[in-house]
């Protein structure tokens, strides 16, 4: 066994010893045997609000840790939920067929910007226009036919009117026939025949009836006519309204539009056409800074390559994407000049309501046995208390960090030598300053 690394590590155990538990004590020493120069007269100013020398402890009893302290109160500070996002045009689409030919206008090329309604691609229309003006000529036909149908309805509502009447007298006739029959002044043969007039005139009702119903279902049978006739003269100039393919919105062309003598099929792409004013501003909120995001508040993104912007929260998802748990933020930007293009990358700053921190240095923080990230504390007792933070972000003055009181005394320098309810002796930054 080597005994070098053995006395090496009892020297750095008993050095450690001496600067951590014995501190005073081995300064004490250290000083008494350092050689003493004629101390030069030194004129000191008192600070009438620091506190006096006499009330900082000098010595500490033993168990007693003495530590340096932050006095440290909380003050507002504006937040910021800082996203990652990019850039997503305002509307795109993809302009496509809805009939069958071959393209009769010449390609618009992509890049060039279109207005609202002009016109992107032409279909030659083929036997189209001979359609229409054959399914027009059925429908003037139907439409023609209309008057005689309609006069057989009252035509036949006369016959009607007429049988019944007859049905009337033939009854009447054959009352006067029995009653005659009765008192011996007419024979059974009249009265026969006044029965056999009457069924006669009831079989005339029937057939009259029938010839209004036909008459009414003739009627109906045209109106079909005529509207089947009006539909197909729709469908016809539909078909023709749709060999012009405009664009739907003022924009910026994606793609070339389709190329002359090129064949097209229904679904059959014309043009790709994107609207880049307004420009949305895209990113995904995570789910725990969800709440401090809210529509209308003001926002800003940096973009890799572009200008620096500032807009106002347009939309905030209700909805989180089930794969990633974040919601869907949008900022809408104005474009006027195209400087912003569709997927360029950003980085988003949405401004967020105040929020009481406290500036504390980096290297205040610790951890303690189950891993929370806090500071140590000291309490009216003047023992250590662990407190957990949540650190709130960065600056080049330190961190800001809640979860604090509003007023607190922070373990700066030691805190990795106590624990809860160590006693401590501390020394405050303010007063050594």
């Amino acid at each position: 066994m080597r005994i070098v690394p053995l006395i090496t590590a009892v020297l750095v155990a008993a050095i450690l010893f001496g600067l951590v538990i014995e501190r005073d004590r081995l300064f004490a020493l250290i000083d008494e045997l350092s050689p003493r120069e004629p101390a030069e007269e030194v004129v000191e100013t008192v600070d009438a609000e620091a506190p006096a020398a006499e009330e900082l402890p000098q010595t500490v009893e033993d168990g007693v840790v003495r530590v340096l302290a932050k006095r440290s109160v909380a003050e507002e500070v504006g937040t910021q939920v800082r996203l990652r996002g990019e850039t997503e045009a305002a509307r795109q689409v993809s302009v496509v067929a809805e009939v069958s030919g071959k393209i009769a206008s010449p390609p618009l090329r992509k890049g060039a910007f279109v207005q609202e309604g002009q016109l992107l691609c032409s279909v030659d229309p083929g036997t189209r226009q001979s359609n229409l003006a054959e399914a027009q000529a059925r429908l003037a036909e139907a439409r023609a036919r209309r008057p005689e149908v309609e006069s057989r309805i009252p035509e036949a509502q006369a016959r009607l009117a007429e049988a019944k009447a007859r049905l009337e007298e033939a009854r009447i006739n054959a009352t006067a026939a029995e009653r005659l029959s009765e008192g011996g002044f007419a024979s059974q043969t009249r009265v026969a025949n006044t029965e056999a007039a009457v069924q006669s005139a009831q079989a005339a009702i029937t057939t009259a009836e029938a010839g209004v119903k036909a008459a009414e279902a003739g009627m109906d049978s045209l109106q079909a006519n005529i509207e089947s006739a009006e539909a197909a003269v729709n469908r016809a100039q539909t078909e023709i309204d749709r060999l012009e393919i405009s664009a739907p919105f003022s924009g910026v062309l994606e793609t070339d539009t389709a190329e002359l003598g090129s064949l097209l099929q229904p679904g059959g792409l014309c043009a790709t056409v994107i609207q880049l004013d307004p420009i949305k501003v895209v990113g995904f909120v995570p789910e725990n800074d969800v709440n401090r995001v809210e529509v209308g508040a003001m926002a800003g993104a940096r973009l890799n390559e572009g200008p620096d912007v500032q807009a106002r929260v347009t939309f905030l998802s209700r909805s989180a994407d089930p794969t990633t748990r974040t919601f869907r933020v949008e900022l809408t930007v104005p474009n006027p000049d195209f400087a912003i293009r569709d997927g360029q990358t950003a980085e988003i700053l949405i401004q967020s309501q105040g929020v009481m921190a406290h500036l504390l240095a980096a290297s205040s923080l610790t951890l303690n046995d189950e891993g929370t990230l806090g500071v140590r504390t000291i309490d009216d007792q003047s023992q250590a208390v662990f407190m957990p933070v949540s650190v709130l972000r960065d600056t080049a003055e330190g961190v800001l960090v809640t979860g604090l009181p509003d007023q607190v005394d922070v373990i700066t320098v030691g805190q990795e030598f106590v624990t809860d309810g160590v006693t401590v002796a501390p020394s405050f930054e303010e007063v050594i300053q």
